[in-house]
């Protein structure tokens, strides 16, 4: 078998609209494509030995074995490594469950799918997915417990946080879109100039000051003790000389711990001796220079959250500890206590596994003992300083006995340190009374304190603690949305795009926009190149000036990684035709066509999906959609518009003369083609269509037809605007135009244009694409020759995997086979081919340039122009 690529998708894709993170691999079973299972001696004992809880696996028999069955009656080995693959996941803390094995058009290869949670534990999970599968087959033993814990790493050095993943969680929930801006805790909820971010439990409206009070303990120490709150004695030491003083002035117990820390960390309590005391202020000084010493307090550890300034929920925090029972060592009271199933690795289970580190072993020495050591029945013995979970300690859910003055205490904390996300440890025998009155204290008050002993106590009620923070970052009425327009589709994408982002752009919005050419904010190109990709789109979305969006979307990005939105409001496709055939597993226009229809499976119930109802692949899209659907056609008497519109439907048409909105019965001409630049005065059919799509895209936004007809009319296509869409350059004795197209379909466009055009003749500039099929290039070759009365061959930049020779002769089979003594020049750099043509230019002449490269050729254009025009010598 053979690995040939593995691609992870993390948006709306090829595979499923709904399921946004999937593992595709292309697997080449070789010579394993004659031999299923049942033809593999001992694979189903050696299976069911290794991975027993394969079991579970229901696949299409719908009972549990029904797996094994498959296997037992043969299945090809594709199916049984995304089976492995979902069941290792599941072995590592990730149960995910999506999966699905489709045969390409290559006989043995397959595509292997499965969900995922973590990108990277995925691309891992496919890998030894594979090897496992390998050593069944040859028979050889495979140990997973490697593979199991490395996809744990993986997957808590790449997750979010418990914390963090609940505000994610409960922000999913409610149709909020996420992005995660790096590969720690900085989160984006929302989009654009609605957005909100979170790093932890800190939000981006949290107070900076209050953020730094909070992590200046002695600071918030002294605030709280001014206004009149509870807290330890104590003071800031920096060596043993300011320790002893301090030790004098408030006595035994005591605690020590840095000024500037966090979870724990350099903390040491319940001091009782000067040895200890001494250790205490080395370890504390690891975090900073600066130690607070004070007076320990005795009681029980309880945590108080406080968000928006509410109390929301109370735990109380235990460390981790043994009991003895006068049998067991400690080490093996650890390892029962660590047997119990709600405990595992990192942040994968309700507790987190107890781990011997210095810690344990510091307080063991303290009292004498080591891990061999029998504890006395009922003896408790603590392995941890502090309470955390993430050391093993435990919580119990005590939110419903907090007494009320209490909770009015900590409100006011919070608004004392100005924290609206508010972690306040309290050192009391209870919170059932007033802290005031049974001499609890307040210890600290944390910034971007941790939900999990909330979200997840060991006992009581668990408490979705993430859900007041999402109110208060998006309460009642706010949106954390911005519109979305998707554009897919063959040819007309870029141009579509670029006109819709103009009518909004007069609308008044910022708009944000990406195309083949680049990224734009508010008309400012921010990134260069064919950005038609998930990365562009989040680009856009990410940027905090944006109010709109508009997002070309082409067949590259949606099969490399999806889409990179979850939903949008409107989606227009614009027509299916063959280019990039045989790419990505694509090779029938009806795969092409569900490719293109990732974008309208994405469109909210309540928008819109705009289809080119002249384009049967484009038109049968409407039959899976569940959002509303309007048409678009350059023929008024088009059947399948009139059959929708007699039901009350929206669509757009090229009707005597105008681009015309039907509303049902009603018609709205909206303007004259020939007073719409783009349309080159209805000449270029092919952008009528363009408009249509763009007007019907605006108008079921609600944008007024007075406003969408002046955007129309303000929309001169030119070099700076449509960069590559027929750009138009008249010269003296003869006229130029230069365009991006590229497929069959795009030259037939062309061709209907030229069709209007007088001309002497007709010279054409083209290129074949290496990454074609052999039949694909040489129809350009025959449109060409259909189109232009001479013709110079030039080169792309990128050969995709040809020869120059190779692409050149099959251009020139093409045209030969329309016409053998049609004239043909070649010429490979594109540059040198512009040179020539413009010095062989023949009076009233129309020279066609079809680049790949669009700002290279329109300054070499621009510069013959302006040195026509006496701008330069």
């Amino acid at each position: 078998m053979k690995i040939l690529d593995i691609k992870a998708m993390s948006g709306p894709n090829y595979w499923s609209a709904n399921r946004h993170k999937l593992i595709v691999m292309l697997l080449d079973l070789e010579e394993l494509e004659q031999r299923p299972t049942d033809k593999i001696p001992g694979f189903l004992e050696r299976l069911k030995e290794l991975m027993p809880s394969l079991y579970e696996h229901r696949c299409s028999e719908g009972v549990p074995g029904g797996f094994f069955t498959r296997v037992e009656e043969g299945t090809w080995m594709g199916h049984v490594i995304e089976h492995i693959a979902l069941e290792l996941q599941t072995l590592a803390g990730m149960d995910t469950g999506f999966g699905r094995t489709r045969e390409t058009a290559d006989p043995g290869v397959y595509h292997v799918v499965f969900s995922y949670m973590e990108a990277k534990a995925g691309i891992y999970t496919a890998k030894a997915a594979v090897k496992i599968a390998q050593a069944l087959i040859d028979n050889e033993p495979y140990d997973l417990h490697d593979d199991i814990q490395n996809l744990r790493e993986i997957r808590e050095n790449e997750r979010l946080g418990p914390s963090t993943g609940s505000i994610v969680e409960e922000a999913i929930r409610r149709k909020i879109p996420y992005i995660r801006l790096n590969r720690h805790s900085l989160v984006q909820l929302g989009y654009g100039a609605n957005q909100c971010r979170i790093q932890a439990t800190i939000a981006s409206t949290t107070s900076s000051i209050a953020v730094e009070l909070a992590c200046d303990k002695e600071e918030t120490k002294n605030l709280l003790e001014a206004s009149e709150i509870p807290v330890p004695r104590g003071r800031i030491i920096y060596d043993e000389e300011d320790l002893q003083n301090c030790i004098d002035k408030i006595g035994y117990p005591i605690v020590t711990k840095p000024v500037n820390g966090n979870h724990g960390k350099g903390a040491t309590t319940n001091i009782r001796t000067w040895e200890d005391a001494v250790e205490g202020l080395r370890a504390a000084k690891v975090y900073g220079r600066a130690v607070i010493c004070e007076k320990f307090i005795t009681g029980r550890d309880f945590r108080i959250l406080v968000i928006n300034y509410k109390f929301v929920a109370a735990a109380l925090r235990t460390p981790a500890a043994v009991t003895g029972d006068g049998i067991h060592t400690i080490q093996q009271l650890i390892d029962i206590v660590n047997s119990d199933p709600r405990r595992g690795y990192g942040h994968e289970k309700v507790l987190t596994a107890i781990k011997i580190d210095d810690f344990t072993m510091d307080m063991l020495s303290k009292k004498e003992y080591t891990l061999d050591t029998v504890l006395k029945a009922g003896e408790e013995m603590w392995l941890k300083p502090t309470a955390n979970l993430s050391t093993g300690g435990t919580a119990t859910d005590v939110t419903d006995f907090v007494h009320p003055t209490n909770v009015f205490i900590c409100e006011r904390i919070a608004r004392i340190i100005g924290l609206n996300i508010c972690g306040i440890d309290i050192m009391a025998e209870d919170l059932s009374t007033p802290i005031t009155e049974n001499g609890g204290s307040v210890l600290e008050v944390n910034a971007a304190p941790g939900f999990r002993m909330h979200l997840d106590p060991t006992e009581g009620l668990p408490r979705n603690v993430a859900e007041p923070v999402i109110d208060m970052l998006y309460p009642p009425g706010a949106t954390a949305r911005i519109p979305i327009i998707a554009v897919s589709g063959t040819n007309g994408k870029t141009t579509t795009t670029r006109l819709i982002a103009h009518i909004v752009k007069q609308m008044g919005y910022k708009v944000g926009y990406t195309t083949t050419d680049g990224v734009y904010i508010q008309n400012q190109l921010m990134m260069h190149g064919d950005c038609t990709g998930p990365v562009s789109a989040e680009f856009v979305l990410r940027d905090p000036t944006v109010n709109y969006a508009v997002l070309e979307c082409a067949r590259g990005g949606i099969l490399r990684a999806g889409l990179g939105f979850h939903n949008c409001d409107v989606a227009v496709v614009t027509n299916v035709a063959e280019d990039h055939m045989g790419l990505g597993g694509i090779d029938t226009l009806e795969k092409l066509a569900r490719v293109k229809a990732v974008a309208v499976n994405t469109v909210f119930p309540k928008g819109y999906a705009i289809l080119n109802a002249d384009d049967d692949l484009v038109y049968n899209m409407h039959k899976d959609l569940q959002c509303k659907v309007a048409y678009f056609s350059l023929s008024e008497h088009s059947a399948r518009v009139k059959k929708h519109c007699e039901t009350g439907g929206l669509a757009a048409i090229y009707e005597n003369g105008y681009v015309t909105i039907l509303k049902g019965s009603w018609k709205i001409r909206v303007e004259k083609v020939t007073n719409i630049p783009l349309t080159f005065s209805g000449m270029a059919e092919f952008n009528i269509a363009n408009v249509l799509a763009a007007t019907l895209a605006a108008y079921v936004q609600d944008f007024k037809t007075e406003d969408i007809r002046q955007a129309l009319q303000t929309f001169v296509p030119s070099p700076a605007l449509t960069p590559g869409r027929m750009n138009m350059f008249h010269f003296h004795d003869y006229s130029v135009m230069l365009d991006y197209a590229h497929n069959t379909h795009g030259f037939l466009a062309i061709g209907k244009f030229l069709s209007s055009v007088n001309a002497s003749v007709k010279v054409g500039i083209i290129a074949g694409v290496g990454d074609r099929r052999d039949e694909d290039i040489i129809s350009l070759g025959e449109v060409s020759a259909r189109i232009f009365d001479e013709i110079i061959i030039r080169q792309d930049k990128n050969l995709r995997g040809r020869t120059e020779q190779q692409i050149i002769d099959l251009m020139t089979q093409g045209i030969r086979n329309i016409d053998p003594g049609k004239k043909i020049t070649v010429i490979q750099k594109e540059s040198e081919a512009i040179d020539y043509a413009f010095k062989n230019a023949k009076k009233d002449s129309f020279i066609v340039i079809t680049s790949d490269v669009v700002p290279d050729a329109l300054e070499q254009v621009k510069r013959y122009k302006a040195k026509e025009d006496g701008a330069i010598e």
